[in-house]
């Protein structure tokens, strides 16, 4: 058996700092942490090369005494705890004592620090040794300057991903804390340039349009709620903005930014069937609660908490949610309706649930005239006795084939039992009606013969064909982008003035990466600084707003996985076209004909790019017996 020895300071401070300190965003974290727990109410935070090379963080806090130094570099010193009680009530963001003790042991650390803003100290430590102390001229406060990452742990440097991702990673965490504190004022800058800037006002949605960006803090809305133990309030996306990962769910405990999948989950509660499947809001959950409720001690870097009551939190931030959509909902109905109040609406719809004739089968008598047509024949087949019941049997064969059990339903089974199968090579065939087996071949020659608001109507060889125009544009309108997509070369319209496209960080700095992929549609993007990007030109396949177009677009590439551009493309000129097609319009004749044409040449010329159906065929013996022809 190996003999048991005590590990060297040296190596135990390396194990310790592997805990904390796994990426340079661990360092930004836990320095700008201990700022706010300083007292600042101005942070700056500059770094170069992702953060191995170097990283700076500067803030007006209290600061700390000369004889205090060698104390805050050592492991297990804290100035935020000092019994087991404080353990379980703890108000402030670091409490264990471990940041600077780890950072100084992986990396060459310089701190300049004051308490009252004229002679301060400056001391440097590498390795986890201090090297030098002295007075310095400095403000009140601290700068901490972290050089060379992981230099004497170069194992550690092969876990670490790329550049932009590490960048990434601070960028995250440093937007995380400036949601979770408003009122400072934070600057994030990579090799010079700001990534981020705060006012520290503490307006929330000012913030969350530095964070995100102008056109998402426009889409968010306001929420407070509260119970005897918590109160959460914040802001959260209208269902129409998302993004494809939860990442953009921000849930803040008493300023903390933690992880927790259960809270997370009851974010998307509150949206309920508002969202699509695999979409997610932006949210900012901010939670406040009486620390005794709460063991923040179950992590080293504190991103996971132990919470009681947290069922009972999970109902109220739902509630909270909740509420606030139907609110919007609400305000949005006012604006643009005049609707009886809601008291009125629920006594109407209770009249209705209690109504005892509410799921009565039988026809009225005033119906429309195929319905009594109907109604005639079955009385006249099947004369009704007195007292018998006046409801239908659901059951019963009918000849009218508007119940669900008819006499020709084993007929048409065993047809569309023989109908071949779908050829796979079709891309655009998104979802086919199984009730005609001339779907399965082209659209025949269809002559118009006249037009509703909503429908063009056209006849072949005495069948009727409804066709709704609107479907049927955005159709022809989505093959069209689809084929100006696929052109290597797009042709381009000129702006006279340019856009320009203000983004969040984060989203700024993915789009920037797939710049080259965004070209490929004919859209061009230039760095215009300050997160914003600057187009001058656009592509002629873009019809009516332009820049809303584009952000929408460009969600679309925010919003994508593992690539899949070719599908993605056709999602673009899916949306593309139904923006460009977004109501029914008058058309001419020619117009019409020319539609009809167009469709018999289109790929799937019964559905549109998002599986609405287009046409309805009805067949001549379908409208003889409408009109009893037959009898």
């Amino acid at each position: 058996m190996a003999q048991i020895h005590e590990l060297s300071e040296t190596l135990t401070n390396q194990i310790a700092a592997g805990e904390v300190i796994e990426r340079p965003a661990s360092v930004v974290k836990e320095l700008v942490e201990n700022a706010i727990d300083a007292g600042s109410t101005r942070i700056r935070i500059d770094f170069v090369d992702a953060g191995l090379k170097q990283i700076i963080v500067q803030d007006n806090g209290s600061g700390i005494a000369s004889d205090q130094i060698d104390l805050a570099f050592t492991r297990h010193a804290t100035s935020k705890i000092n019994n087991e009680h404080d353990l379980f009530n703890v108000a402030t963001l670091g409490f264990r004592g471990e940041a600077l003790a780890s950072i100084a042991a992986v990396a060459h650390v310089d701190i300049l620090t004051s308490t009252k803003g004229d002679i301060g100290t400056h001391a440097s430590f590498s390795g986890g040794v201090k090297k030098s102390q002295e007075e310095a001229s400095a403000r009140k406060g601290t700068q901490v300057i972290v050089k060379d990452l992981f230099y004497n742990t170069p194992a550690r440097l092969k876990y670490l991903r790329s550049p932009r991702t590490e960048i990434m990673k601070i960028v995250d965490i440093v937007n995380r804390i400036a949601l979770g504190y408003p009122q400072i004022s934070i600057t994030l800058a990579n090799n010079g340039r700001v990534l981020l800037r705060t006012a520290g006002n503490g307006n929330l949605q000012q913030t969350v349009a530095n964070v995100y960006g102008r056109h998402i803090a426009e889409k968010m809305l306001p929420f407070k709620k509260a119970d005897n133990d918590f109160e959460v309030s914040g802001l959260l996306s209208k269902p129409e903005l998302t993004r494809s990962t939860r990442n953009f769910i921000s849930i803040l405990l008493n300023g903390r930014y933690i992880r927790n999948f259960k809270l997370a989950s009851a974010v998307m509660d509150g949206y309920g069937s508002r969202l699509a499947a695999k979409h997610y809001p932006v949210a900012v959950i901010a939670i406040h609660v009486d620390p005794l409720l709460v063991d923040v001690n179950v992590h080293p870097t504190k991103r996971e908490v132990r919470l009681s009551k947290e069922k009972a939190l999970s109902r109220l931030i739902t509630s909270a949610v909740s509420e606030a959509l139907v609110n919007n909902i609400e305000q949005q109905s006012d604006a643009f309706s005049n609707i009886a109040n809601n008291q009125d609406t629920l006594v109407d719809q209770l009249k209705f649930n209690l109504n005892k004739d509410v799921v009565n089968t039988k026809r009225a008598s005033d119906d429309a005239e195929v319905h009594e047509a109907a109604a005639e024949k079955v009385s006249t087949a099947e004369p009704r006795k007195k007292g018998s019941t006046k409801y239908v049997d659901l059951n019963t064969p009918r000849e009218d084939d508007r119940y669900i059990l008819t006499k020709t339903w084993d007929e048409n089974v065993v047809k569309q039992e023989q109908l071949m199968p779908f050829s796979d090579s079709k891309a655009n065939a998104e979802i086919i009606s199984s009730g005609d087996e001339t779907l399965a071949n082209n659209l025949p020659e269809l002559t118009f013969i006249g037009q509703t608001d909503t429908y063009i109507l056209a006849d072949n060889k005495s069948d009727l064909f409804l066709v709704d125009q609107v479907a049927a544009r955005r159709r022809l309108a989505f093959a069209k982008i689809v084929k100006m997509i696929s052109n290597k070369k797009i042709t381009q319209q000129g702006l006279l003035s340019p856009i320009v496209l203000e983004f969040g960080n984060l989203d700024f700095i993915q789009i920037k990466a797939k710049l080259d992929d965004i070209k490929k549609i004919g859209i061009f993007l230039d760095d215009f600084g300050h997160n914003t990007f600057i187009m001058r030109s656009y592509p002629t396949w873009i019809k009516g707003d332009v820049e809303g177009s584009v952000r929408g677009i460009l969600d679309s590439y925010l919003n994508l996985d593992h690539g899949d551009f070719a599908s993605l493309f056709k999602r673009i000129a899916a949306k593309q076209a139904k923006r460009e097609i977004s109501g029914r319009t008058k058309l001419s004749a020619a117009e019409c004909g020319e539609i009809l044409n167009d469709l018999r040449k289109s790929s799937d010329p019964y559905h549109d790019a998002e599986g609405n159906l287009i046409i309805v065929r009805i067949r001549q013996n379908e409208l003889r017996k409408m009109f009893k022809k037959d009898e």
